[in-house]
């Protein structure tokens, strides 16, 4: 071989490359779990194609071809299609056994015409398991109008069950475990719509939220203050009437499907504060004015509240100049404070939300911010 040749090697044909038969192994997995014979058909095609294209050693081909037919097969076990499709023969004979110890003569018809369970509400893998053991031949298709198929049983839910004793069969009309079921087999997806929280209290927007037949779990909650942190769930139930919501999405008669996340936006008052309502905007505000870089106390403005609120934006703040540059009733007018937030007034003092007493002083970038005293 000529060590100064440049002339590149012919590239493979892309049918040859690893890439286009990892995909064919991958194609395995998806259409067994539509079909076992389809799938095991792509089986054979992958395995000819693993052991006669690709320029790997015997040991990966190998591999390879093993990995091929236990996709085959989880694929196919997920979707119910290694399940015995005949009846429970072990349950049948014990209800022969049970015929014969009491002397009846029932015909071989009478034997054979076993009760259906009503399975409306359970798992849609336990009520074909359940159906077969009848004597049942089970069908499935979803409950929804959009026809969606079903791949994996244990995530749908039955809705509706229709069997038909002569020919002993049932369909079972199913959704998604998360989903509500339609009024009628075939029917549109009966989602909650958000009702209209804004202003209420936080204890009053969850019955609301929950009357409407939303899952609380889906709601997020924030503050509407940029020096204040949101509330978990468990905090805002402790003092659920002094959080109200100030903004929420989706709107008011929004659809909440499963993928639908609720945000409540708080802001937190009591009968202490001076400024009892919402910011216009979220995150435009501070709750407590000393808090703001840019606020100044100047001549008379520390007894003026309302000063302190036209400082920030003019309806979000909760006290006063008298409270942010007093510097010993500080914690009493100022109300909790976030450490590390600015602040305005040396000195000042007040506490955390956790109860830690709070002073404002030079911070390590110069300025002042609230830190433990």
């Amino acid at each position: 071989m000529n060590p100064y040749n440049t002339t590149p090697l012919p590239s493979r044909p892309w049918w040859k490359t690893t890439p286009a038969l990892l995909g064919l192994l991958a194609l395995v997995a998806l259409l067994s779990a539509v079909s076992l014979g389809l799938g095991f058909l792509v089986v054979i095609a992958a395995m000819v194609a693993v052991w006669i294209l690709p320029a790997w050693r015997w040991y990966a081909k190998l591999g390879a071809t093993f990995g091929a037919f236990f996709l085959m097969l989880i694929s196919a076990g997920m979707s119910g299609q290694l399940d015995g499709s005949g009846p429970d023969k072990s349950e049948a004979s014990a209800q022969d056994a049970a015929h014969a110890g009491s002397g009846a003569t029932a015909s071989p018809t009478t034997a054979k015409a076993l009760e259906l369970t009503d399975y409306t509400g359970k798992a849609l893998d336990e009520a074909e398991k359940g159906a077969r053991a009848a004597g049942f031949t089970p069908g499935r298709h979803d409950a929804s109008a959009e026809g969606r198929p079903i791949v994996v049983r244990s995530a749908w839910t039955v809705c509706f069950q229709k069997a038909d004793t002569a020919a002993k069969s049932v369909a079972f009309a199913a959704v998604r475990n998360d989903e509500p079921c339609p009024t009628n087999d075939g029917g549109p997806l009966p989602w909650p719509t958000m009702p209209d929280v804004v202003g209420d209290t936080y204890n009053t927007a969850v019955k609301e939220l929950d009357r409407a037949g939303i899952d609380l779990d889906s709601v997020i909650l924030n503050d509407v203050y940029l020096d204040l942190d949101a509330p978990t769930a468990e905090e805002a139930a402790e003092e659920g009437d002094e959080w109200r919501v100030c903004f929420q999405r989706p709107d008011e008669d929004s659809e909440v499907t499963s993928t639908t996340t609720v945000h409540l936006d708080l802001g937190r008052w009591t009968d202490a504060d001076l400024v009892q309502k919402c910011p216009s905007k979220k995150d435009t505000t501070y709750k407590i004015p000393a808090n703001d870089p840019d606020h100044h106390d100047s001549g008379d403005s520390g007894d003026s509240g309302d000063s302190g609120d036209d400082s920030t934006t003019g309806d979000g703040g909760s006290t006063g100049g008298d409270s942010s540059s007093s510097s010993d009733g500080g914690s009493s007018g100022v109300g909790t404070v976030h450490p590390g937030s600015f602040c305005s007034s040396p000195g000042a003092i007040s506490v955390s939300k956790a109860g830690t007493p709070m002073v404002c002083g030079p911070g390590s970038d110069g300025r002042n911010r609230w830190r433990s005293s």
